[in-house]
């Protein structure tokens, strides 16, 4: 099931609210992502394409270097996340421009666990080759 099927599925008619706890949303593994990254929708929006995500990944894990069609936004909740070299700590947050090179790290030996919001569609794109 597509990411913006089941927002669609769980969307109540009546209010745009959304309220999403940690402990409460279900965790699904991403088809083309590595087996131990899960990821939560929390809200698609249909008019600019962007989402909002809850997700986590195993300590260590590299993450190879991309960029995104749309502006990124992140808060760390647990674990400590090097992005392009700087280090983001728990409660830290991110704000990566769209078409800017992202290399990102989970340097932490536990998990990094974060929200991640797209102002549009987030596609990935590897960097160009040189």
């Amino acid at each position: 099931m597509s990411i913006l099927l089941a927002f669609l599925l769980l969307a109540s008619p009546e209010s745009k609210q959304v309220i999403v706890n940690p402990s409460e949303v279900k965790w699904t593994h991403d088809k083309d992502g590595p087996p131990e990254a899960e990821s939560a929708l929390v809200r698609a929006d249909e008019t600019t394409h962007g989402l909002e995500l809850l997700v986590r990944y195993e300590g260590g894990h590299v993450f190879k270097p991309h960029w995104h069609t749309s502006n990124e936004r992140m808060i760390l909740f647990e674990g400590r996340l090097s992005i392009n070299g700087k280090m983001l700590e728990p409660g830290g947050v991110a704000y990566l421009p769209a078409r800017e090179l992202q290399t990102l790290v989970c340097v932490s030996k536990t998990r990094c666990s974060f929200y991640i919001q797209w102002d549009g569609d987030p596609k990935s794109q590897p960097p160009p080759v040189q």
